[in-house]
């Protein structure tokens, strides 16, 4: 099931990122004094006690500027607001209400989301609380008092957020069939590629870079067996975006892979691939859904010869060296070459995502690993592997049980996953690998 949304929404310098930083517990997004600093979407999973969402930091909201740069932050917080389940409307008490809270208000009322009206900037409670009355005058509801840089005031904040997000949707938790989100840079044939798998043209396809603005389900069959495919807007490097609508597409993405099983990351083969691309398959990759590259217009790629696929292959490996599992896949869109084989990896994917290994084999190749590599040691004390076991699919999730989880570097880690991904296959999925100490004494 996806995960709901939450969008940080108000007018610009009000403390939206730092609220964002504070609650998703990282340094994401840049926090400047100059209003308009944060100028693109950024996101994070938060989990409170049972609870997880993700969060959507926006630019700030000024509904009356004609300033190009705030009319394009206007319009990507609306694209948040617009794919949100729930907003957070920040204000700031030290400056007061303005008729620019206002104005955000109105637009907030008219979205029909519920709205959680924060009231950031209350460093000293006692001597500020009465100053957050006021904002009641927005008619949004009860303001809750927080300081982010402080991080004051967050737990009943969280709780009412728990409240008004959806738990599951019932429709979604019933329907069992394949999700497929397809994903990848404006005009690399994503639309093309659902159109060509429906035999219809169900997505409006043109030359024009995103004209896909919005995510779209279709349904297809394949050998009996029906799969929802999300055609997704395209993402666009900064460098590119200026004013339209079809660039602010970053949350609706997001909301797409959180809603998927398998991403299909569309490459143009006449471009290569870029490090957008990189970009693009880190979100499939951090949400850990199955991952199949498809390298598109393979008809329209010049001078082809029979290492040409080797090269592509190779260069692509370079660029996204963090996904060393996913499929490639090599296609056209338009003359259908390869189509049908993008069915037969999707449903690899599938399985290696809901593939279950038992405890004692999966301990066999531990042990195997450990005798061909020694684990690392510091300062004299070596780390010492006890067990493993798989606590979990989508994306299959496994457990190993050491004696100090200091020991354990990244680098050992990755050893052991790819010892465990030579014995059982597990292509086209992420693995992910928990460290848990275990007193020597418990064996």
């Amino acid at each position: 099931m996806s995960k709901p949304i939450i969008a940080v929404v108000g007018r610009p310098n009000v403390g939206k990122s730092t609220l964002f930083n504070a609650l998703a517990g990282e340094r994401i997004s840049i926090v400047k004094d100059t209003p308009g600093v944060t100028r693109d979407r950024i996101y994070a999973d938060v989990t409170w006690l049972d609870r997880s969402f993700t969060l959507i930091d926006t630019g700030g909201i000024e509904p009356k500027s004609d300033d190009m740069m705030l009319t394009y932050m206007r319009e990507q917080a609306q694209v948040a607001i617009d794919t949100s389940d729930v907003i957070l409307f920040v204000v700031d008490v030290k400056t007061g209400l303005v008729d620019a809270d206002h104005n955000v208000a109105d637009i907030l009322r008219r979205s029909g989301r519920p709205v959680i009206l924060v009231v950031n900037k209350v460093d000293d409670y006692n001597k500020q609380i009465n100053d957050t009355y006021e904002f009641y005058n927005l008619g949004i509801g009860e303001p809750f008092a927080v300081s982010s840089v402080n991080r004051l005031g967050f737990g009943e904040l969280l709780d009412e957020i728990c409240k008004l997000v959806p738990e599951a949707k019932d429709e979604e938790a019933e329907d069992t069939r394949p999700r497929i989100a397809i994903v990848g840079k404006p005009n690399v044939g994503k639309s093309s590629i659902v159109n060509k798998l429906t035999g219809e043209n169900r997505v409006i396809v043109s030359d024009i870079a995103g004209t896909t603005r919005d995510a779209i389900d279709t349904t297809v069959k394949f050998d009996g067996e029906e799969y929802v495919f999300i055609d997704t807007a395209g993402l666009r490097r900064k460098a590119k975006i200026k004013e339209d609508i079809e660039h602010f597409s970053m949350v609706r993405t997001v909301a797409a892979v959180e809603r998927a099983d398998v991403c299909v990351v569309v490459i143009d083969a006449t471009e290569g691939v870029t490090e957008q691309d990189a970009k693009i398959a880190g979100i499939a990759h951090e949400a850990g859904k199955g991952i199949l590259i498809a390298v598109n217009k393979w008809d329209a790629l010049p001078d082809k010869d029979d290492k040409s696929i080797y090269k592509q292959t190779e260069k692509i490996r370079e660029i996204l060296s963090f996904i060393p599992y996913a499929k490639i896949i090599f296609i056209s869109a338009k003359t259908g070459q390869r189509m049908n084989k993008l069915f037969e990896n999707i449903r690899e994917i599938i399985e290696s995502q809901n593939k279950r290994v038992g405890t004692g084999v999966l301990n066999e190749v531990m042990m195997q690993a450990i005798a061909l590599q020694q684990p690392p040691s510091d300062k004299g004390k070596r780390l010492k592997l006890f067990y493993i076991t798989q606590v979990s699919v989508k994306p299959p999730t496994f457990v190993i049980f050491v004696n100090d989880k200091k020991l354990m570097h990244f680098s050992y880690t990755r050893y052991i996953e790819n010892k465990v991904r030579e014995a059982f296959g597990f292509e086209g999925t992420v693995l992910r690998f928990i460290i848990r100490e275990r007193n020597e004494k418990e064996q």
